[in-house]
């Protein structure tokens, strides 16, 4: 699908690197109710100069919030409706094409762009990432969505990071989404911090960790 005028169109934030040669892309997904400048104001604290970074806006308007995005609607029990798999669907498509879109648009080649993503950004990045050529996926406070199928091909290297605190997205999620990708054969990074659905200064170590090696 390519979005025409009636299609969703991806809202992008896109911060260039500080060098005048990038290594590397870092596209950053949000999660349920925040938006775009949520993560964008990470970028300093990332202290990764030689990368882009890149914060597309979710689809969809949040249903009780004025600013906020979703990728798509939860029921208050945070299951998926007939309406949510349909958003699901959607964003899951125009995510995918628009990042396989990145090199021509960025000169950066796939394997040297990264896909994370926080709370159901980090879903998202599951969702889309573990069928792309992409350098790697890092999911903060994230969970894999149940239905999600194996990928068809070797999926790029993971990086969990969970609050053993969330209340929101609860630990377990994150147990249950690093033992099924291991058991896919999915090369699995988890690291685990006191802390609740947030993100620390030593997740962003993490992430600088894992691009960097």
């Amino acid at each position: 699908m390519h979005p025409s005028n009636t299609d969703p169109k991806l809202d992008i934030i896109f911060v260039p690197a500080r060098t005048d040669t990038p290594i590397g892309s870092i596209v950053l997904l949000h999660g349920w109710g925040a938006n775009h400048d949520d993560l964008g104001e990470l970028v300093p604290y990332f202290n990764l100069p030689e990368y882009q970074f890149l914060f597309p806006n979710g689809l969809f308007d949040h249903e009780y919030s004025d600013d906020g995005k979703m990728w798509y609607s939860f029921t208050g029990a945070g299951q998926l409706t007939d309406l949510s798999r349909t958003q699901l669907a959607t964003s899951r498509e125009v995510l995918s094409e628009w990042i396989q879109s990145l090199p021509e648009s960025t000169g950066i080649p796939l394997d040297r762009t990264w896909i994370a993503g926080f709370s159901q950004g980090g879903a998202m990045t599951l969702e889309i990432g573990l069928d792309l050529p992409v350098a790697g996926l890092i999911v903060m406070s994230g969970y894999l969505h149940p239905d999600r199928p194996k990928p068809q091909s070797v999926a790029p290297p993971v990086a969990i990071v969970h609050g053993t605190q969330d209340d929101v997205v609860p630990i377990s999620a994150a147990h249950t989404s690093r033992d099924k990708l291991t058991a896919w054969g999915v090369e699995v990074q988890y690291q685990e911090f006191q802390m609740g659905h947030s993100i620390v200064p030593e997740v962003l170590d993490v992430i600088r960790t894992f691009v960097t090696k």
